[in-house]
C-alpha cells in the first residue's frame, strides 16, 4: 500500500513539472537582471621613474555608488538592488558623470601611504564599457596619478572598507615582476620598499590568506559550484559514496587549476562558464533520471572536476600567488574550497539528509523538486553565459 501511494506521488510530481518549469523560468525571467557576484577591486599600481605613480583601478562603480555592501556576496542580495540596477543601465556617459560628482568622497578612501603619509592621487580618465549585458557586471577603470614625495622609502595601499577587497598589483621601477597581494576589505596592504628586496609573507600567513580565499569562494561567493555539490548530495544517501565523489572532484579541479597556474594550459571564461553551468545540468538531470548512484558518477564527476578547476583559475589569476610561496598558496586555496564544498554537505546533511533520507517520500518530496530547481538554474546560467 506504501509502495503504491509512493509511486502515485512521483507519478503526479513528474506529470506537474512541465508546470513547475514553465511557473520557475517566468520567475528568473521577471527578475531583474542582477545576478552579479562582488569582486574585489583590482588595483594595478606602476611606479614611474620621474618621481610619479600611476594606477588603474578596476572596479564595479555601479555597486560603489549604490552602496551596495561587500558582505554581499551578490548586489541581488542588497536592498539596494533597485540602485543597483538603474545605474546599471546608464550609458557610459550618464555613469561618468555620476562617478566625477562622487569621486571627492570615493577618494576619502583610497589611501597611497607613502613613509606612513597619505598621499591622494588624482583621476585624470575613466575607461565606462556601454551598458551591454545587463546579467554582467560592468567594471569600469579609473585611472589615477600622483606624486612621489621626495624620498619616500616605502608604500602602503588601504582601500576603505564599504567598499570591499581589492587586488593589489605594484610594479616597481626597473622591476620586470610584479607583487601581487589580496587585501580583505578593511585592511592595510604590507608596507613595500620602493627599492631593494622584498620581505615576503610568512608561509603561514600565506598559507591562512589563501585558505580563507578557497573557502570563501564557495561559502558564500560560489553558487554555481555549491549548486553542483548539492546535486552530487541528493543523490547520495549514504555519505561514503558522496565523500569518493567529492573527493574525485576535488582532485580533479586541483589538477586543472595547477595547470593553468603554471601556463601550462589555458581556456576562456568564454567557454569554461557555460561548461561549468552545463555540469550543474548534467548533475541534477541525472538525478531526475535515476534513483541510483550509478558506478560510472564517479568518472563524469571527476570530469566536471577538471572543468571546475579551469573556473577556479580565473579567480587565482586575477589575484595571483606570492612568488616566494607560490605552491603553499595553490595548495591552501585547494584545501579552502574542499573545506567550502565540505560545509555545504554538512549544512545540506543537517537540513534535511540527517531527518528524512531514510523516510519513503524524500526522493519524491525532497530530491526531485530540488534537482528540478538545480536544473534549471543551470539551464539558465549556461543560456544567459552562452549569449552574454
Amino acid at each position: 500500500m506504501n509502495f503504491q501511494k509512493h509511486n502515485t506521488a512521483e507519478t503526479t510530481l513528474i506529470r506537474d513539472l512541465p508546470r513547475l518549469v514553465f511557473g520557475f523560468l517566468l520567475c528568473l525571467f521577471a527578475l531583474p537582471a542582477a545576478a552579479h557576484e562582488i569582486r574585489p577591486a583590482v588595483v594595478d599600481v606602476q611606479l614611474q621613474a620621474d618621481g610619479h605613480y600611476r594606477i588603474a583601478l578596476q572596479v564595479n562603480m555601479e555597486a560603489v555608488l549604490a552602496g551596495v555592501s561587500p558582505t554581499h556576496s551578490d548586489t541581488s542580495e542588497s536592498p539596494n538592488a533597485e540602485s543597483y540596477n538603474r545605474l546599471r543601465a546608464l550609458p557610459a556617459r550618464k555613469l561618468e558623470e555620476r562617478i566625477r560628482a562622487f569621486w571627492p568622497q570615493y577618494r576619502e578612501g583610497l589611501h597611497m601611504d607613502f613613509d606612513n603619509t597619505r598621499n591622494a592621487p588624482e583621476l585624470t580618465a575613466l575607461d565606462i564599457p556601454a551598458p551591454g549585458d545587463l546579467a554582467r557586471a560592468r567594471l569600469t577603470t579609473l585611472h589615477l596619478t600622483g606624486s612621489i614625495p621626495p624620498g619616500a622609502k616605502t608604500l602602503r595601499w588601504t582601500y576603505a572598507s564599504q567598499y570591499g577587497g581589492s587586488v593589489l598589483r605594484l610594479q616597481r621601477v626597473g622591476d620586470s615582476e610584479v607583487i601581487a597581494a589580496w587585501v580583505r576589505e578593511g585592511a592595510a596592504s604590507a608596507i613595500y620598499p620602493l627599492a631593494g628586496e622584498i620581505a615576503g609573507a610568512t608561509r603561514t600567513a600565506v598559507f591562512g590568506q589563501y585558505l580563507v580565499l578557497g573557502f570563501t569562494h564557495i561559502l558564500p561567493k560560489g553558487l554555481d559550484h555549491m549548486l553542483f555539490v548539492l546535486g552530487l548530495f541528493l543523490l547520495s544517501t549514504q555519505l561514503a559514496p558522496l565523500l569518493w565523489q567529492v573527493t574525485a572532484f576535488t582532485l580533479a579541479h586541483s589538477i586543472t587549476l595547477a595547470l593553468s597556474m603554471y601556463g601550462v594550459i589555458a581556456l576562456s571564461p568564454v567557454i569554461v562558464e557555460p561548461l561549468i553551468a552545463a555540469s550543474i545540468v548534467a548533475v541534477a538531470v541525472e538525478n531526475l533520471l535515476t534513483a541510483r548512484l550509478h558506478a560510472w558518477r564517479i568518472f563524469v564527476v571527476f570530469g566536471f572536476g577538471l572543468l571546475h578547476g579551469l573556473g577556479f583559475a580565473g579567480v587565482l589569476t586575477e589575484i595571483g600567488l606570492p612568488r616566494d610561496e607560490f605552491v603553499t598558496g595553490l595548495i591552501a586555496f585547494n584545501v579552502g574550497v574542499e573545506g567550502g564544498q565540505l560545509a555545504v554537505i554538512a549544512l545540506a546533511f543537517l537540513a534535511v539528509g540527517y531527518w528524512f533520507r531514510h523516510r519513503p517520500w524524500y526522493r519524491v518530496r525532497v530530491v526531485l523538486p530540488l534537482s528540478a530547481l538545480i536544473a534549471l538554474t543551470g539551464v539558465y546560467w549556461m543560456v544567459e553565459r552562452l549569449i552574454g
